[in-house]
């Protein structure tokens, strides 16, 4: 079955949404493009988009400024593709509602792996899935279990709370701060060790080798991600 999600590309570099253009289509994608904060705002008005691939430096608008008003505007996943390598520029991005963030220059097949990440993600969002599956690991999100391969693994209440808000949007990076803020409402109790130590037990659980994480991935200085999820 082919893929038919609509796919637009804000970036204000021509020679760069020819790149994403063919590649997308190539990848059986409708594709539509903006090469300006208001050029986007004013497609996806008239063709909105399931996926929105969006370049921070436009000319018109910086693209942390457009991430809140594509919201406003639709129910588009949002995918980041930036020259910008800063952590905090990552971390804004995702805070802002970007439902992943890949670096220029990329690998076109990561590209186009991280746009079926993003569609799934926002499909199991939208659905309000009750269980989620990622690889050998089942989530019960209605009656908070988690199992793997048919067996019932116990996790505490933090560590259940940090796994389904992973699970809610998965292969999403989900930055430190939302973790923290699900976990530890108190702003006091933030502190980033803290989630380091619970995600170091989740896989001590949940992972085949802990050392060699494949379920709860790592994003360096950013946040963690839920992988292995089908359908």
């Amino acid at each position: 079955m082919k893929e038919t999600a609509t796919v637009l590309i804000v970036d204000d570099e021509p020679h760069i949404r020819r790149l994403l253009h063919g590649t997308l289509t190539r990848a059986d994608y409708r594709v539509s493009e903006a090469g300006s904060a208001r050029q986007a705002l004013a497609e996806i008005e008239a063709n909105p988009p399931d996926i929105v691939l969006l370049d921070l430096g436009l000319p018109d608008r910086d693209g942390l400024e457009l991430l809140p008003l594509i919201h406003q505007k639709s129910k588009a996943a949002v995918l980041v593709v930036s020259a910008r390598e800063a952590t905090d520029e990552k971390v804004a991005a995702l805070d802002l509602g970007a439902i992943d963030y890949v670096t220029k220059p990329f690998d076109t097949e990561e590209l186009l792996a991280r746009v079926r990440v993003a569609l799934r993600s926002r499909r199991v969002a939208d659905g309000g899935k009750a269980q989620v599956d990622a690889g050998d690991v089942s989530i019960d999100l209605v009656q908070r279990r988690i199992s793997k391969r048919g067996e019932e693994v116990h996790l505490t209440p933090k560590e259940f709370i940090v796994v389904a808000e992973l699970a809610r949007f998965p292969g999403r990076v989900i930055t430190h701060d939302k973790l923290l803020a699900a976990v530890w409402p108190r702003d006091y109790e933030r502190h980033i060790e803290y989630l380091r130590v619970i995600v170091r037990n989740i896989r001590q659980k949940l992972e085949d080798d802990p050392a060699s994480p494949s379920v709860i991935v790592n994003e360096l200085g950013v946040g963690y991600r839920l992988m292995g999820v089908t359908g």
